[in-house]
């Protein structure tokens, strides 16, 4: 089964107009054809860029509401309106910081799909639940939260798996684990809708950099990744975006 590949930049709390000036002249360079590339800066940044180009905006979060007195929050509506068409939701940073469980995970991503964002769900487990070896328990149980009782929403979704060990370490999971969990990940989507199981974007996503892109995108079931770090470094993404595209599923 061909999948495109996406390559998604999250800048987290980062950048400057300067920087997304700097990013949209580099990306209007290389040729993208086969690739779909979605930058996600902050919310104050999305109408910075000089669209359109040959890549799609993201936010980093949105509230599970659509309108309301929810101070500092961000809706879906907003977030579009400001040039987003993807959306970040459940990465492992806003689950720990700001305690936002699985059930609030949940109702973002159906928030998300029901205004028209395309979400990337961010699914992955500590060093210590490694450790223990229940990365397949934490995966599954982030998955069925979502996805056991909304299948039809996985088709409009994208997934990112990001080893909590792995983002912003240096330290990455070798090709062979990404390919595993990422494999029982399509395995385990399965169960919900097979056909959308095989068509759906897995991202991998832990200190992905130019070095280590390469033998990561050969792997069969890994379709691109969630950049963090080196998404700040104009020149080292376009290569981690030239890397997907020649690495792409033959």
């Amino acid at each position: 089964m061909q999948r495109t590949p996406l390559i998604a930049a999250n800048w987290k709390m980062n950048g400057s107009a300067a920087l997304a000036q700097q990013l949209t002249v580099t990306l209007a360079t290389l040729s993208l054809d086969t690739t779909t590339v979605v930058v996600c800066p902050p919310a104050t940044l999305l109408t910075r860029f000089n669209t359109p180009g040959n890549f799609a905006l993201g936010g980093q979060t949105l509230s599970h509401e659509s309108s309301g007195a929810y101070t500092g929050e961000i809706s879906a509506e907003l977030l579009q309106e400001a040039g987003a068409s993807y959306v970040i939701v459940g990465h492992s940073e806003r689950r720990m910081l700001n305690f936002e469980s699985d059930e609030l995970i949940a109702a973002k991503l159906k928030q998300a799909v029901s205004s028209g964002l395309t979400p990337i769900l961010c699914v992955g487990e500590s060093l210590q639940q490694r450790q223990q070896e229940k990365t397949q328990q934490v995966i599954a149980r982030q998955l069925d939260a979502v996805y056991a009782s909304q299948p039809e929403l996985l088709l409009k979704s994208v997934i990112a798996y990001e080893p909590i060990w792995a983002i912003g370490t240096g330290e990455s999971a070798t090709p062979q684990q990404a390919q595993a969990t990422h494999a029982f990940i399509r395995q385990h989507l399965a169960q919900y809708d097979a056909q959308a199981a095989e068509t759906v974007k897995l991202l991998y996503g832990g200190s992905v950099n130019a070095d280590n892109c390469a033998a990561l995108f050969q792997q069969a079931d890994i379709d691109g990744a969630l950049v963090g770090g080196a998404s700040l470094k104009p020149a080292e993404f376009a290569q981690i975006c030239l890397a997907v595209t020649k690495g792409a599923k033959e």
